[in-house]
């Protein structure tokens, strides 16, 4: 797991007034869905709730374990296998040639997997989506658990570094 460059996009509902969000909690085991990729993967998932947390303290949001709470994060993942195919080098014959076609170079093909985070703010007493962040990024296995947890917290705080939105 690592993030080579990350991608990141995000979607707000203009509706909303995020200055009114203050405090929130994490979406439960029963709220997520079991077979998304950081449900597949309990220790990711825990730091991304870590970095998302500092990320929100920083911002003044405050993690609540009351049933008074402003907003709900939820935090999927989706891993894609990807190929990719690279041509190099070669030439095309011209209309004097009779074989009309390339010479030389060569064709590589590498497969990689493709990782997608999705951040996502739900406004709870309505049960609506007011704000989406996704980072979407090529993966590499890392064995290391501290480098690890620092790719999750570069992946994170760039996701939120769109939330809140501004207008």
């Amino acid at each position: 797991f690592s993030c080579s460059s990350i991608t990141v996009k995000s979607d707000f509902d203009p509706e909303y007034d995020f200055a009114t969000f203050k405090t929130y909690r994490w979406a439960t085991a029963k709220e997520l869905n079991p077979n998304d990729a950081l449900a597949q993967d309990p220790l990711i998932y825990k730091r991304v709730q870590e970095a998302a947390d500092k990320e929100f303290a920083a911002k003044g949001l405050k993690l609540v374990e009351s049933d008074d709470f402003d907003f709900v994060v939820i935090a999927h993942a989706g891993v894609k296998e990807r190929t990719q195919i690279h041509q190099t080098g070669g030439h095309y014959g011209g209309w004097y040639d009779p074989y009309w076609g390339p010479y030389g170079g060569s064709t590589h093909v590498s497969n990689y997997e493709e990782g997608t985070l999705v951040i996502d703010i739900v406004q709870w007493e309505k049960k609506e989506m007011a704000w989406r962040g996704m980072g979407t990024s090529i993966l590499e296995d890392i064995d290391d658990p501290e480098k690890v947890t620092e790719y999750v917290n570069i992946w994170v705080a760039k996701i939120l570094a769109e939330f809140p939105p501004k207008k």
